[in-house]
C-alpha cells in the first residue's frame, strides 16, 4: 500500500473513534468519561493530557478541537501538537482485560 492509502485509512479510523466519542467542551469530556490524546506533529511524542488541569487552565466551556492551539510538545516543545478524545487510560485497561 502506498502512504496515501494508509493516511486515509488512518484518518477514517480516526473519524469513527471521534465520532463514536462525540464531545464538544471540556465539560464533555468528564461526563463521558472521556481524555485528550496528545500528539505532537513534529516529533511523534504522545501523551495524555490531565481533564482535571484543563478544565482548571481553560474552563468547561473551552471547545475541545481548540485544545491542540494551547498545548506544546514536552518532549522537543513544538506547538504543533494535534489533541482528539480519547476513552480515559483506566477504561481501555479494564476492557482489554475483559476483552
Amino acid at each position: 500500500m502506498d502512504g496515501r492509502v494508509m493516511g486515509r485509512m488512518k484518518r477514517e479510523l480516526l473519524e469513527r473513534e471521534d465520532n463514536a466519542l462525540r464531545v464538544e467542551r471540556l465539560a464533555d469530556l468528564l461526563a463521558g468519561r472521556v481524555g485528550v490524546a496528545c500528539s505532537c506533529n513534529r516529533c511523534g511524542h504522545r501523551a495524555e493530557a490531565p481533564v482535571t488541569l484543563l478544565l482548571a487552565q481553560l474552563g468547561p466551556d473551552f471547545p475541545v478541537p481548540e485544545i491542540g492551539t494551547r498545548m506544546r510538545c514536552g518532549s522537543c516543545g513544538s506547538k504543533d501538537v494535534a489533541t482528539r478524545p480519547a476513552p480515559v487510560a483506566e477504561q481501555r485497561l479494564s476492557q482489554a482485560a475483559v476483552g
